[in-house]
């Protein structure tokens, strides 16, 4: 795994979301119902459209058929939502970023390094009071050793 982190300020995202409930690594399918809906508006454009999913609970604090994850698409202001599909702003602001390359099983490792060695070692603390998320930088069918290009964005402390 790829990875390196930096304390950056984030700008506020304006996205359409479908939310997940079980195990994190079963939204896939979150996934593509949000991207079916925003082709079917024309709202999918690559590049230009941002893929994120928004994590609500620790694996280690909640029980797996209980976690909540937003699969999410980057819309433009003013987008209305409609049946499963809410429209919402993820604030911006000073976050933790942890730029990583990995396969897709290492998502979980790369969350642990970001809060276990390199917050603290950097004197960052979590702000909790704000959403953090993933986004998606390229597709890892298409990476020439199938790696996802994450960044993992963790909001910090002023």
């Amino acid at each position: 795994m790829k990875f390196h982190a930096a304390v950056k300020d984030l700008p506020e995202r304006h996205v359409a979301r479908i939310r997940h409930v079980g195990p994190y690594s079963e939204a896939g399918e979150a996934v593509q119902r949000i991207f079916a809906w925003g082709a079917g508006k024309g709202l999918v454009k690559f590049p230009g459209t941002d893929v994120l999913a928004v994590y609500y609970d620790s694996p280690e604090q909640v029980e797996e058929s209980k976690l909540r994850l937003d699969a999410c698409i980057s819309v433009p202001e003013g987008t209305t939502g409609d049946g499963e599909v809410k429209i919402m702003t993820i604030p911006g602001g000073r976050s933790a970023v942890a730029h990583v390359e990995l396969d897709v099983n290492e998502n979980r490792k790369a969350w642990d390094k970001l809060f276990t060695e390199w917050m603290p070692q950097n004197g960052v603390k979590p702000d909790e009071s704000r959403l953090r998320y993933e986004m998606y930088l390229n597709n890892p069918n298409q990476h020439p050793e199938k790696k996802a290009i994450v960044d993992i964005c963790q909001p910090a402390q002023s």
